[in-house]
């Protein structure tokens, strides 16, 4: 099969170097545009690209695919390409821009989504964060069919994974872009084969998984202690949970519930020794067990305690 694909970050190139590793011809890769990454902001191209190139594989990176849009010279380079490439189907995944009618439309069999929640649960742009940080039990893959809305398509696929009491967005999306990649396999060979079995979306259950934004990096105390928690994971590893120290910006990668019957203002520090330092939240209190400075690196609490004098009472922002 001719399988043409458009995805940017890691999540996307498991599957591409999947279906490649199946023996599916992969005509085109459509990726985001290189962009500015390190500390010397070089220009860096994305995952799916460096892989398209180490594969062998030609490489379009309009910044738009409307034809209508603020690029249309890149759009109408992205269709030319698109229709020479003459795929069978596009697989999508995390690529970064909304596909048009006209390139929903091109493919034999259409576009093909590898979603990253049990739709319609999460819908959007970050369902892997979301569902951490709503305490889901689980989530997992759906493998859509792509239509004009966002995430609406019909389900083709679909397979859980639990979400562990200990999981971060990072050790997550990986057990997630395995799956993914596996599944978009088999539902390669099932459309080939002519088998797959397309169910309409629920109507209740939707939820919108808006983009990680650097602003909810943030730890607001007056929360709970478990939704600070589950905060902490969402964000790690990016964009990191932060909070004030005697005017440092300290990153939180690790954090654990404590239920403990002191009363005190959000924010105060309740307890602190060599070894801890337990923070009160607006319900109950959050044991911080890895930080880091900036510049620094990730470190136990009771390390950084060792430059950073805190007393009981003193207040974290």
């Amino acid at each position: 099969m001719r399988a043409a694909f458009a995805g940017t970050p890691e999540f996307a190139s498991t599957a591409l170097a999947a279906i490649h590793a199946a023996g599916h011809t992969v005509p085109l890769v459509l990726t985001q545009p290189d962009r500015p990454a390190g500390r010397g902001m070089k220009l860096t191209p994305s995952p799916v690209k460096q892989l398209a190139l180490d594969l062998g594989v030609p490489v379009a990176q309009p910044r738009s695919l409307r034809l209508d849009g603020k690029f249309p010279d890149e759009a109408e380079a992205g269709r030319a390409a698109l229709e020479a490439a003459r795929p069978d189907v596009l697989v999508v995944a995390a690529y970064g821009l909304i596909l048009p009618q006209w390139v929903l439309a091109l493919p034999r069999l259409g576009c093909l989504n590898i979603h990253g929640s049990l739709l319609p649960r999460w819908r959007g742009a970050a369902p892997i964060h979301r569902a951490i940080e709503a305490g889901d039990a689980e989530t997992g893959i759906t493998i859509m069919q792509m239509d004009a809305g966002l995430d609406t398509g019909d389900m083709l696929l679909i397979e859980r994974e639990p979400v562990a009491f200990d999981d971060t967005t990072g050790l997550l999306h990986d057990r997630l872009a395995a799956l993914g990649a596996r599944m978009i396999v088999q539902a390669l060979a099932d459309a080939e084969a002519g088998v797959l079995k397309p169910v309409r979306q629920p109507e209740v259950g939707v939820n919108y998984a808006h983009k990680i934004a650097k602003t909810e990096a943030a730890i607001d105390w007056t929360l709970p202690a478990d939704v600070i928690e589950r905060r902490v994971r969402a964000f790690d590893p990016f964009p990191g949970a932060t909070f004030q120290a005697h005017g440092e910006t300290v990153k939180l990668w690790r954090a654990q519930v404590e239920r403990l019957g002191i009363a005190a203002a959000p924010g105060t520090v309740i307890a602190v020794d060599a070894q801890q330092l337990v923070v009160a939240c607006g319900d109950g209190a959050l044991a911080l067990l890895d930080v880091q400075r900036p510049g620094g690196k990730r470190v136990a609490v009771a390390q950084w305690l060792q430059g950073q004098p805190l007393a009981r009472g003193d207040v974290l922002g």
